[in-house]
This record gives C-alpha cells, sequence and structure tokens, in this order.
C-alpha cells in the first residue's frame, strides 16, 4: 500500500486563513498531503508565521521593483523546484503567474477564487459580488477551486465550486465571514478529491 503524502507548496500573499485549513488538514489526515513550504512576496504576511508555527519553512520571497515579472517568476519558479513538490497551491497569492513559471509545473498548479467561474476575476471579487448584489444584478456568489494551465486570470478548468446566496441586509463583513467558511471546507474538500484521483485533472473542461 502507498502511504507517501503528497507534497504541497502553497504561495500567500496575505493573512493565511486558508493555509491554516490545509495545515490543519493535513494534521489530523484529511488531506495525504504535508506542506513542504510557504512562500510569500509580502513581508508582513501573517500566513507566514501560521507557516512557522506549524514547522514548516517559510519564504519570504519578494519582487524588486527593477525587475521584471518574467524574471521574477523563473527565479520564484527555481526556488519552488527545490521543494518538489507534487502541487502548487495559490491560496490567497495576489500575483498573476507568467507562464515562465507555470511552465514549470504544468497542470499542478491550483488556484482558490471567491467567485463563480466566469463571474469577478481579479481582486476585490467578494466586494464586487457585494456591490452588485446591491444593486439588483446577481442574486448569489460562490467559490470555485480551478487548475491554472496559463496566465489567464481565474478562469482555468474547475476542479470544485459551491454557490452562496447572498442575503437581504447582509453586511459585507458577515458575507466575507461566509465567504471564509466556504473557501475552507471547499479548498481542502477538492485538494483531498485530487490527492486520491489524480486522474480527475483529466475530466475537467476549461470554463468558457
Amino acid at each position: 500500500m502507498n502511504t507517501r503524502l503528497a507534497r504541497l507548496v502553497v504561495l500567500i500573499s496575505g493573512n493565511g486563513s486558508n493555509l491554516q485549513a490545509i495545515l490543519d488538514a493535513c494534521d489530523d489526515g484529511t488531506l495525504p498531503a504535508r506542506v513542504v513550504a510557504v512562500i510569500s512576496n509580502r513581508a508582513e504576511a501573517y500566513g507566514l508565521e501560521r507557516a512557522r508555527r506549524a514547522g514548516v519553512e517559510a519564504v519570504y520571497f519578494p519582487k524588486p521593483k527593477e525587475e521584471d515579472r518574467q524574471k521574477y517568476d523563473q527565479r520564484l519558479a527555481t526556488r519552488v523546484a527545490i521543494y518538489q513538490p507534487d502541487w502548487v497551491v495559490l491560496a490567497g497569492w495576489m500575483r498573476i503567474l507568467s507562464n515562465e513559471f507555470l511552465s514549470r509545473f504544468p497542470m499542478r498548479v491550483i488556484n482558490l477564487h471567491p467567485a463563480l467561474p466566469g463571474c469577478f476575476p481579479g481582486k476585490n471579487a467578494i466586494e464586487r459580488a457585494y456591490a452588485a448584489f446591491r444593486e439588483g444584478k446577481i442574486t448569489r456568489t460562490g467559490v470555485m477551486v480551478h487548475l491554472v494551465p496559463d496566465e489567464g486570470v481565474d478562469c482555468g478548468p474547475v476542479l470544485g465550486q459551491v454557490e452562496v446566496p447572498l442575503l437581504e441586509g447582509e453586511s459585507l463583513e458577515n458575507l466575507e465571514a461566509r465567504m471564509h467558511e466556504v473557501e475552507h471546507t471547499l479548498l481542502v474538500q477538492t485538494l483531498r478529491n485530487l490527492l486520491l484521483d489524480p486522474e480527475l485533472i483529466k475530466g475537467v473542461k476549461k470554463d468558457a
């Protein structure tokens, strides 16, 4: 019986609550994996402290202003490759990765985005959905986990998604809290499905 644990490298830019969900799931056996490194482009990202507390290597990897995106991504890919990851998980990573990075880990980069496929790509997706709801344009939002095969923004093949209803009179803060709960659960469940059956990626389809 193969008892090898999958190796995960997690890229973050902020608080790292989704990273914590992964760390907890690895610790309690929900995920047959271990996080071998956490990398952040921001020194103040609390996710780095979460990694240290879990005994995981925490790496601050900034992009110098004078360095172009491609050169940075080449260096980042080289650093990530040191850890020999089975999967690279973007859990609040606030940079668009170029092909210089993605080509090093083909079909092995996974992103979490707090919106449904085709909706609110890019930054501030929860806030934008909330504003659209207040304007009467939508009645629901959601969370998705998808592969990142190329430089498209939040539009890769979907691995998992959950709809989140928008509620009358709800504050943005409450919506954010509900969305984060869904994020934690969906990310862990999707990773578990993928780790238990890697062939799942062959059946995913790119969002139109």
